[in-house]
């Protein structure tokens, strides 16, 4: 899971993460204390859909419209924000709204941003994501592979950037996602409960020391959360530097056309979170212990459901990378 979520925060195009796990397995805390490890980026200052100074792609219209004009834009440094998506949201809430009657008196398209103008360029974060509205969820991800969303409301019609990590985690006891839902997510990390006994204590003693202290609990891990920073900047840098053999992508088309998963996200996720790992891991290079790593993750929630299947999905998929790799 942990991996999961640092190789989004390292390549937002691998296309989210979804979590699905027991009750009371840290998930939600997992998912909220990465805000921590966030980098900062560069935004326009005032601009509610924090636009890229730099990127034309991900500019809001009216700030796009300032650099056609050649205004000078304030720059501003903000850390990445992670918005959380409530269960009981409304589409208007979600994607934003129009004020229809200033529209018509004064001929202005007034916009009331929503959640997903907020997003942009960010963390979305929808807990129990199963319970989720399917029409709500059909929008959340339409906009995360687009990249842009768009209200239309009485003949009028406004868009805004809307690039965001989409993460979401859940329950299966509480019912599972449709499978074609399922397949937007990039990846799919599955978390159980701990059974050791000892590792069990230790949970419960650094809860207890959480609580007793929190400050101190939070300076204790400083040093290791400073250095993952460092990792995670360094690897968003060198990303695009990163080499994956062709050979490796053969392989990795293999795996996916044996398995038979329907599409070719499988394919092109897969790619994209090895060459994130291996940028992760400080190489220039990807290598097939990088894909055996992220492999399960990227496919496990794109093979097709036996009823009478015992064998965990994630397995199959490391039984038939070996199988290829070998």
């Amino acid at each position: 899971m942990k991996l999961c979520l640092l190789l989004n925060v390292i390549d937002p195009k691998i296309g989210g993460v979804m979590i699905m796990g027991d009750r009371g397995t840290g998930k939600s805390t997992t998912v909220r204390s990465l805000v921590d490890l966030l980098p900062e980026i560069k935004v326009v200052f005032g601009d509610p859909y924090n636009s890229d100074p730099e990127d034309p792609e991900s500019m809001g219209i009216e700030v796009r419209e300032k650099v056609t004009k050649g205004e000078e834009l304030m720059i501003t440094m903000i850390k990445i924000n992670m918005v959380d998506l409530p269960l009981g949201a409304t589409e208007d809430r979600v994607c934003g709204t129009i004020d229809i009657e200033k529209a018509l008196t004064e001929g202005v398209k007034a916009f009331e941003p929503g959640l997903l103008a907020k997003a942009n360029r960010g963390i979305l974060y929808v807990d129990e994501v199963n319970l989720l509205d399917d029409h709500l969820v059909d929008v959340l991800l339409d906009s995360a592979a687009s990249g842009w969303n768009t209200v239309e409301r009485e003949g009028i019609s406004i868009s805004h950037p809307a690039r965001f990590i989409l993460i979401g985690s859940g329950n299966p006891e509480e019912g599972e996602l449709r499978p074609q839902l399922l397949d937007r997510f990039g990846m799919h990390a599955q978390v159980g409960t701990v059974r050791d006994a000892e590792l069990r204590v230790k949970i419960v003693e650094e809860r207890a020391r959480f609580d007793k202290n929190s400050k101190e609990f939070r300076d204790s891990y400083k040093a290791e959360q400073e250095k993952l920073q460092q990792q995670i900047a360094s690897a968003r840098s060198s990303l695009s530097s990163v080499q994956i053999d062709r050979d490796l992508k053969v392989k990795i088309s293999r795996v996916c056309s044996e398995l038979n998963v329907d599409g070719l996200r499988g394919d092109i996720v897969t790619n994209r979170a090895a060459k994130a790992l291996a940028a992760l891991k400080g190489r220039d290079c990807v290598t097939a212990e990088d894909i055996a790593t992220v492999i399960p993750n990227c496919l496990r929630h794109r093979l097709r459901k036996d009823p009478l299947e015992s064998i965990d999905s994630g397995l199959l998929v490391i039984e038939k990378f070996y199988e290829v790799f070998s």
